[in-house]
């Protein structure tokens, strides 16, 4: 019985049967990974105008406004060196300036990016609601925020590095694509934290907590040579991660004589090249399968 009442009378066709004939979808249908990335490249423009446009609201209330771009990683050095540099003695690390400022903007960028998009669904659900679109764009939008932010963030390094006495080299040249590396890994991260902020609130109180510990495990505050003294399967997993990686591959580029925790570079350029495409692609892969759940409920 249940069966011959979804049968249209007068067709003779199932409610399926009679979609599919006039091209009917289910709405919010999630399409397939290629046509959804399809979608997503359509909507390139809307992600770099959204993303810049969170950029200036940002400090649209604060008197410097896009100063503090600057000023914050600025002043969070300041703070940092005060404490290692100085009380802590950390000086024993030659331009212990620079090098601290370095671990800094590098890690600031993925912490930034990771605290944004994870709130990059749950907290425009009034927009996902009212309009359709391919839902990345918001964590990608995110992600592409705090990559102009260190852009900035990079010009105050690069003068830090040259005052505190370091030389131009060729080997600045590897900053470039180490950064880009480092903003594709970020993008799949705030994609997975985009989705399970999404499902799960709480989330964005817990985040601060991952991140914090994540930078104390990443030698962004002191010589990353401390980590020989910890068990050998404690130093394996520390040499592998993601953050630790990308920030000695920074410190490579601009620092003539930057402790290091790993002697290979080519190994440390291949771990970076693999965790950006792992989680770049996973991490795409992971928010395309949750489409149709976000701003639903």
């Amino acid at each position: 019985m249940a069966d011959t009442a979804l049968v249209d009378p007068v067709t003779g066709l199932t409610q399926a049967q009679l979609a599919a004939r006039h091209g009917l979808r289910v709405a919010g249908e999630r399409p397939s990974l290629a046509e959804y990335s399809r979608r997503l490249w359509a909507y390139r423009h809307f992600i770099a105008a959204y993303a810049n446009a969170k950029l200036v609201a940002s400090y649209s209330n604060a008197k410097l406004g896009q100063i503090w771009q600057v000023l914050t990683p600025l002043t969070n050095a300041a703070v940092y060196y005060l404490i290692f540099g100085v009380v802590l003695k950390q000086n024993e690390i030659p331009n212990f300036i620079a090098y601290l400022t370095t671990g800094l903007f590098i890690f600031n960028f993925t912490q930034s990016a990771v605290l944004a998009g994870t709130q990059s669904i749950s907290g425009n659900l009034g927009l996902i609601r009212a309009l359709h679109f391919p839902r990345a764009s918001l964590p990608l939008a995110a992600t592409l925020t705090q990559f102009q932010q260190l852009l900035a963030s990079m010009v105050v390094l690069i003068a830090i590095v040259l005052v505190t006495g370091e030389p131009i080299t060729l080997d600045w040249l590897m900053l470039a694509p180490a950064l880009l590396l480092q903003a594709v890994f970020n993008a799949g991260v705030v994609m997975i934290c985009a989705r399970m902020g999404a499902k799960a609130g709480d989330l964005k109180q817990v985040m601060p907590f991952i991140l914090r510990t994540w930078m104390y495990g990443s030698g962004v505050l002191y010589s990353v040579t401390l980590f020989t003294r910890l068990p050998e399967w404690a130093a394996t997993i520390i040499q592998y991660n993601p953050m630790l990686v990308y920030i000695e591959l920074a410190r490579h580029a601009l620092l003539e004589q930057a402790p290091v925790l790993n002697g290979s570079l080519v190994q440390l350029w291949l771990v970076a090249l693999a965790w950006a495409l792992v989680t770049g692609i996973g991490g795409f892969i992971y928010f395309w399968r949750g489409e149709q759940e976000y701003g639903r409920g």
